[in-house]
């Protein structure tokens, strides 16, 4: 919008000058042209200005409703639609080198930088690789995992029993089990208060509403409590009054 308003200005400018030119050429030029014709010369440059007037007037018109189109639009509207600019043309390279018999994908990532890998793979870290439950058999696994990979052992210890226990350090289906072995009291803790984490955790998410004993009994069964909440939520408002009429005993 600035720069059509500098060209209104400009045209403005023109339009004095030419205007003070026409009239500092009128002198010279009355000697040899008559009134009719420097009145129909004068009538034809004031036509010329009026028309580059109303030139400028529209542009400037046109750009200060294109403005407050682009003010209306969202804030994300700029991204967007590179984003579709940018989904055509892959699409439109993709089908190129399917036509050729070429793998986009390959080509693609020959162009690559190192550092373009190196964001990518920071990006794919961030995503959170979860996608839901899905059977209880992948949830039981993804909470092994989530819990062995909380786990800090002590390799040191570890390291010493590996060499003190041998082949007995592996058990297969004949070795026997160690009765005598008792873990130690800070491995016992340990694994104490795991469990009752977990135990809070999952009070946590799977807790109940607690009941108001001096809230009114309006429902007959659960289901009905959960409907009059519902009714109370959306209409509580409009049938307030009645309600207190029937409560006094002053109801029409």
């Amino acid at each position: 919008m600035t720069q059509y308003l500098r060209d209104v200005t400009h045209t403005h400018v023109i339009i004095i000058n030419m205007a003070s030119a026409s009239c500092s050429t009128e002198p010279s030029a009355s000697g040899s042209m008559s009134a009719a014709e420097r009145r129909a010369q004068r009538m034809a440059k004031l036509q010329e200005l009026s028309l580059k007037r109303n030139e400028a007037r529209k542009m400037n018109h046109q750009e200060v409703v294109e403005e407050d189109r682009r003010n209306k639009l969202p804030a994300n509207f700029e991204q967007k639609r590179k984003r579709e600019e940018w989904k055509e043309e892959e699409e439109k390279k993709r089908k190129e080198a399917e036509e050729k018999g070429e793998d986009y994908d390959r080509l693609r990532m020959l162009e690559w930088t190192a550092e373009e890998v190196e964001k990518w793979e920071r990006k794919k870290k961030k995503k959170n690789p979860d996608p839901g439950f899905s059977t209880y058999e992948a949830a039981g696994l993804r909470q092994y995992q989530a819990l062995t990979k909380k786990m800090k052992p002590n390799m040191e210890h570890y390291q010493q029993q590996k060499e003190k226990m041998g082949e007995e350090f592996y058990p297969d289906m004949n070795t026997l089990v160690d009765v005598t072995r008792k873990d130690s009291e800070e491995a016992v803790d340990r694994l104490v208060a795991d469990v009752e984490k977990q135990i809070e955790k999952r009070a946590k998410f799977s807790r109940r509403r607690g009941f108001n004993d001096d809230a009114d009994i309006d429902y007959i069964n659960e289901r009905n409590m959960r409907f009059n909440k519902k009714a109370e939520r959306f209409y509580g408002k409009y049938t307030a009054e009645i309600k207190q009429n029937l409560e006094r005993g002053t109801a029409v």
